[in-house]
């Protein structure tokens, strides 16, 4: 009842998953993700333990393969299971059962897969991979090329039956995510997602830039450095909406 894509930046090791679905809080059992280790996303009739001891796996230096037999040899349930995963070497792998509602299948490519069940059609999954390696190749941020890639998706038909929930997770080289959105319940969850991450850039992003990470404890503690990056991005806004106001201002029409 979902589609997502699971992504690493190969320059940085970062990884990502986007998801959407005419399902209420699709974000809270499709992604999981663990920096250093890989990413997850679980979905059809959905498991959440192929998310998590997927990640252990992983953490085990088992590979995306063997992760996938594991699981399901295990799961009298896994013709209706999907799942696809990446680790943090760029291995990757999926698996779409043969029981997964229709239209049900997936793609992989270096660094990136998609998959998705119940979806209008191949061509779903298809236009999601192409825009992600476009705006990737094109050195765009990873939130970015999660959004346009999912937009692309939806676009070309999406979850047949309509839309409901969404979220984009994306964690650097920590336990912790950079980044992560969610719409639970929303009429256009896209679009929310869209807006709920131009916020993060206006003071959320700036602050995780100076957390604590396991190379350096401690973080940035010194807020000064925050705090001029905000006024700085403020400055450009204001000048920009002035700028914007005397246009209105000075066109008039014939």
């Amino acid at each position: 009842m979902t589609w997502s894509i699971v992504a690493r930046d190969p320059r940085t090791g970062h990884m990502g998953i986007a998801v959407a679905s005419r399902f209420f809080a699709v974000g809270g059992t499709v992604p999981h993700i663990k920096g250093r280790v890989g990413a997850i996303a679980t979905q059809a009739f959905v498991s959440p333990l192929y998310g998590t001891d997927g990640l252990t796996l992983l953490a085990e230096g088992k590979s995306p393969d063997e992760i996938i037999a594991t699981l399901t040899s295990r799961d009298v349930g896994f013709r209706q299971r999907q799942m696809h995963l990446i680790d943090a070497d760029g291995r990757n792998a999926a698996f779409t059962g043969e029981k997964c509602v229709d239209w049900a299948g997936h793609l992989v490519d270096e660094n990136v897969s998609v998959a998705g069940n119940m979806l209008a059609g191949p061509e779903v999954i298809a236009a999601t991979l192409r825009v992600y390696k476009d705006r990737a190749s094109s050195g765009a941020p990873m939130a970015e090329c999660l959004l346009d890639a999912m937009d692309a998706g939806e676009a070309a038909g999406g979850d047949k039956r309509g839309r409901q929930s969404a979220a984009v997770v994306i964690y650097r080289d920590q336990d912790y995510p950079w980044l992560r959105i969610h719409a639970d319940d929303h009429a256009e969850p896209l679009v929310e997602l869209r807006r709920l991450y131009a916020v993060a850039q206006e003071r959320y992003l700036h602050v995780a830039e100076t957390m604590p990470t396991r190379d350096n404890p401690h973080g940035m503690i010194d807020r000064t450095v925050i705090d001029q990056k905000i006024a700085a991005l403020e400055a450009v806004r204001d000048a920009e909406g002035r700028a914007s106001a005397s246009f209105a201002t000075a066109w008039k029409p014939l």
